[in-house]
């Protein structure tokens, strides 16, 4: 059940639609000093020298399933191998999933938002602490449990890996279905060309908001087509027994994306890729 609640809305779609700033009554950690995500200043992050580039292998993932959750699409990884390390990372970590945010314009979509500047989307590569810890589960609410790979997404040229989601999206059209991707996927091909990423401890940014989560924003967003990007909007936030919801959104399935939190006292570092630098 943890996984569930940990990256799957377990909010009614009422509660949902009345905003984050909700959560915290049914889940007191959603107002903790630790949540996520929040507005990356840029240029004032400080560069740490103690930072090494990202180290992420990825081979023959197997997609068990891709399914609408009513609030975003979910790519559940079943087979295949992964390892995250390096960066900020002391342990070593495997992937459980990936899902993506956006907005219902291409002003709107990404969750961490860069000296106040919103992409059109966010993917986020959901990886659990190996090392630690014997299953997602038990790391999902644990101090160092997870690390979350976030990309931002911009308009531009289509992107052939999420093609293999995007291609299978009319299927699960409606809250609560779901498809198995047939297709390996290689999670790599989501990184951008460049390694630059800021890092700093936070949160999940769905219920329950565990604080377990190492987040490493990559500065480069990668492109998708605008094709791509409408897919996702096309999809629906309600089960197909229900009736369409009469709301600002009609039913569909957008503005999917928890607003900036507070940085209180917490400090986001910057590294940038030495290759960029030669």
């Amino acid at each position: 059940m943890t996984r569930v609640l940990s990256l799957s809305f377990p909010l009614g779609r009422r509660r949902w639609r009345l905003g984050p700033a909700t959560w915290a009554s049914l889940y007191p950690i959603a107002g903790g000093s630790h949540q996520s995500p929040i507005d990356i200043k840029g240029s004032s992050c400080p560069c740490d020298s103690n930072l090494t580039g990202i180290q992420a292998t990825y081979q023959d993932i197997r997609i068990s399933e891709l399914s609408n959750s009513g609030h975003s699409w979910k790519a559940q990884v079943a087979g295949g191998m992964s390892l995250l390390k390096g960066g900020p990372l002391s342990d070593e970590y495997v992937l459980e999933q990936f899902h993506c945010h956006w907005g219902k314009t291409n002003e709107t979509g990404s969750e961490h938002t860069v000296n106040g500047h919103c992409y059109s989307g966010e993917l986020h590569l959901v990886h659990w602490n190996k090392t630690k810890f014997k299953s997602f589960a038990e790391a999902a609410a644990a101090e160092g449990g997870l690390a979350v790979l976030g990309m931002f997404l911009v308009v531009g040229n289509e992107h052939a890996e999420l093609g293999k989601v995007c291609k299978l999206l009319p299927f699960i059209q409606h809250k609560g279905q779901a498809i198995t991707l047939t297709d390996p996927v290689n999670p790599a091909a989501f990184l951008p060309g460049s390694g630059s990423y800021w890092t700093y401890s936070g949160s999940l940014t769905t219920p329950p908001c565990y604080e377990s989560v190492t987040w490493i924003v990559f500065e480069e967003p990668i492109q998708l087509s605008q094709e791509q990007l409408d897919a996702f909007r096309a999809m629906k936030s309600y089960h197909p027994t229900e009736c369409c919801p009469e709301d600002e959104l009609g039913g569909c399935l957008v503005e999917n994306y928890r607003p900036p939190c507070p940085l209180f006292d917490r400090v986001v570092r910057s590294y940038k890729d030495k290759m960029e630098e030669e």
